[in-house]
């Protein structure tokens, strides 16, 4: 039913953005009802006073030592002075990690760009252009589809246990991430630059140098930034599996049960996660 028609009936007029919203809280109402219907007992569970009685034991009693024995370990000098060095590497980590993914994104994200291998950048008649522009794409696509915990246990295999792997693992996922992101701002940058210069005389490496590449860098080091503060989150979950900053005294604690540690070490991701944010945000204003 086109407008025209729609408005001669009284309907209303449908736009994508109209039923992406209706499909979604739909969606959301029907998994709701799912989880609350009569016979499901996880509804049940999760709604009761006894599942409120335990987490509140848990956060009170266990996360914040209250009525415990001893001292919590985040009330403790000697804790955080131990668990500092594992901090550091956690940032370590990170840093390596966004210094891998910048590194390969930057040598790669060009020949993702399908304007500039396929389109109207591309030397004429170039069909190792294209193929070139396929194999880059099925990178990007392999390496982030794959999760970083999934690359740091295949990586954990090849090297000792330490901040390498866990660095290593962020990094690849993330150098297709970037790469994608990258390449799609090339392909959308604005044209009128880059025709001045065809325009001009200027040739197929000079328009890259001067007309895609300035344009181009500021958008991708903001990007860059932002997926640094992605990373220092995603330094828990990788430290697991790689043994490397405070993911994996994280894993040790939760299996001792040690869960005064356990606060203090989301203490030392919460502050470590501000600090990255400030950070990225002081040097994304510096990119711009």
């Amino acid at each position: 039913m086109n407008q025209s028609r729609a408005t001669q009936f009284g309907l209303p007029r449908l736009s994508v953005v109209g039923v992406t919203i209706a499909g979604l809280l739909a969606l959301a109402v029907a998994s709701w009802v799912f989880v609350l219907a009569a016979g499901s007992q996880q509804g049940a569970d999760f709604f009761s006073l006894d599942t409120l009685r335990r987490g509140w034991h848990f956060v009170a009693q266990d996360l914040l030592g209250i009525d415990a024995a001893g001292t919590p370990a985040f009330a403790r000098w000697s804790a955080w002075k131990d668990t500092a060095p594992l901090a550091y590497r956690t940032v370590a980590m990170s840093v390596l990690a966004i210094g891998i993914a910048g590194l390969v994104a930057v040598a790669t994200f060009m020949f993702g760009a399908r304007n500039v291998m396929m389109g109207e950048l591309a030397p004429y008649g170039s069909k190792a252009g294209t193929l070139v522009f396929v194999v880059v794409r099925g990178f990007f696509t392999f390496t982030r589809a794959i999760p970083e915990l999934i690359w740091a246990m295949i990586i954990i295999f090849m090297f000792a246990p330490g901040i390498l792997p866990g660095a290593l693992a962020l990094g690849i996922h993330n150098a297709g991430v970037l790469g994608k992101l990258s390449s799609e701002i090339v392909e959308g940058l604005d044209r009128r630059p880059l025709q001045a210069l065809r325009s001009a005389g200027a040739g197929r490496m000079q328009v890259l140098a001067y007309g895609v590449l300035p344009q181009a860098l500021p958008r991708f080091l903001t990007y860059l930034f932002y997926r640094w503060e992605i990373i220092i989150r995603a330094t828990i979950v990788v430290g697991f599996v790689a043994a490397g900053g405070l993911g994996f005294e994280f894993g040790l604690a939760m299996a001792h049960l040690k869960y005064t540690t356990v606060t203090l070490l989301l203490i030392w991701y919460l502050l470590l996660v501000v600090a990255v944010d400030v950070a990225a945000a002081l040097f994304r204003r510096l990119a711009k």
